[in-house]
Formats: structure tokens, sequence, C-alpha cells
């Protein structure tokens, strides 16, 4: 089965944030309590309520101010961090590419989001329970909201009004998206380039640029933190042996103290 991407055109973006609220709305997620930052953008960042966000930058052209628009959400890449630290399974590979996720199995530990190069994942908590859970996009995969599975497009792509937004298989955009920085070449655009195609083995949101990922506030080369192999090699086996000593310490210690305050009732008792 053919791997499936969203391709994000930043020449064609106008920053209407409908993408914004048609995820918020697809995966009943809460709005925010916000305040003027000096920016339109808003909210002003990513958050376990906010899986998309469309971040301003700006600029100068021809000695002018000039707005440009990027998309920031999941890059759902196919060497992902998150994935490899995630000691619950909670995340995963989708058969077509993307990185799945489901909330019922997550710790809560936090790996996810210390280690994304892109900064993506974002922790929330449950004001009932107190427990702590990671959030991000999931391309609309989530269990019980899979748009995707039911043969409809990402709610952000369905809802993008200039097309800004595309949803195909992969090889596609990838062609689609190079055709497309081709074309700004031609027009002067000499720092346009396709973000995604080859970075961390391959993104499945793919950006068309008209100017170098630096520019968009993108690591021109995000590479998975060196820790996050060690961590997944070594360190996590480490710190769960760690943790399985501690809890057995506890128990033993509950038990223990227990056994003393029984001793104490009885003794308590015989001198009565």
């Amino acid at each position: 089965m053919a791997e499936k991407a969203i391709l994000f055109d930043a020449t064609r973006c106008i920053a209407c944030r409908a993408c914004q609220v048609a995820c918020k709305q697809w995966n009943g997620l809460s709005g925010e309590s916000t305040r003027n930052l000096g920016t339109y953008e808003n909210p002003p960042d990513l958050s376990a309520q906010t899986w998309v966000k469309m971040r301003f930058v700006e600029s100068t052209e021809g000695g002018a101010p000039a707005w440009t628009f990027v998309r920031q959400a999941c890059m759902h890449c196919t060497d992902a961090a998150c994935v490899r630290v995630c000691p619950t399974k909670a995340l995963a590979h989708h058969e077509l590419g993307m990185v799945t996720y489901d909330p019922s199995e997550c710790s809560g530990c936090g790996y996810c989001v210390d280690f994304c190069p892109f900064h993506t994942p974002r922790a929330g908590r449950n004001l009932v329970s107190g427990m702590g859970k990671m959030a991000k996009c999931t391309m609309c995969t989530s269990p019980g909201l899979d748009r995707i599975g039911a043969g409809y497009q990402p709610a952000c792509v369905k809802t993008c009004p200039t097309g800004a937004l595309s949803f195909a298989d992969r090889a596609d955009l990838v062609a689609e998206g190079t055709a497309r920085v081709q074309a700004l070449r031609a027009q002067g655009r000499a720092n346009a380039s396709l973000y995604g195609e080859n970075e961390l083995d391959g993104l499945h949101v793919l950006y068309v640029l008209n100017d170098s990922p630096e520019a968009f506030g993108l690591p021109a080369n995000p590479r998975v933190p060196a820790t996050a192999m060690a961590w997944k090699g070594a360190l996590q086996p480490v710190g769960w042996a760690l943790g399985g000593l501690a809890i057995v310490g506890l128990a033993l210690n509950f038990v223990i103290a227990r056994r003393a305050k029984f001793s104490q009732e009885a003794a308590a008792k015989r001198r009565k």
C-alpha cells in the first residue's frame, strides 16, 4: 500500500487558520485562553489542545516588510524519535507512514516531548485524574476519529480554501512539490526548496518553501538526538530496572511499616 503524506505550500497559504479550527473541531479539542503578544498568531504555541498552528514569519523583501507563513504540527517522520523512545508503544508507525498515537497506552513519561527534533509533542494534564499525557497531530488517524481509514482527507486539508494543503500518495506529492520548487526557482527564488523529501528518512508532511528552511524556523538538517538512541539502547532498560527496584523497595517498606504497626498495637493490648 502506497504511503500517504500532506504537502504544505507556503506560497499558497494566507494564514486564515481554518486548518487550526478544523483540527480542533474534528478532534474535540477545546479553545484556549490567549492574550495579544504583538502578533496575529493565536494561540502563541502548540499545546495539548492545539495540534496544528500557523506560525507567522516577518521578513523584508525589496526593502518592504513581508509575511510568510509556516505550518507547525507533527512532521510524521519515518525515522521518528518519538517512536524510538516511547516505552509503551503508544506511538507507532501507521501502515501508510504517518505516526499514530494511542493515548490509552501513554504512560505520561514525556520522552517524546524531550527528544522530538521539531519540538512538536506537548504534554497536558487531566484535571480529573491529574495524570499527564502527551498530545499531537495524528493526521486524523486517532482511534474512533479515523478519517483516513474511512477514505476521507485529513480535516485540515479538507478545509483549506487556497490549496495550500494537499493529501495524496507521498511519491506523487514529492513529484508535485519538486515541480513547484522548480517553478519558483525559475521565477528567481534561488533558495526555494522541497523540505521533507529526505529529512529523517522522509517526512510525511512535505513543505514547498520559497526560501531556505532556516528562514521559516525549520532545522536545515534535523537529526534524532544521540541521547535518544542511547536512551533506547541502554539507558531506558536501566531506568526501568531502577524503577522496578524502587517499586519493590516501596512495597517492602510498606510491608515492614504495617508489621511494625501491628506489633505495636498488639503490645499495647497486652499491656492493658
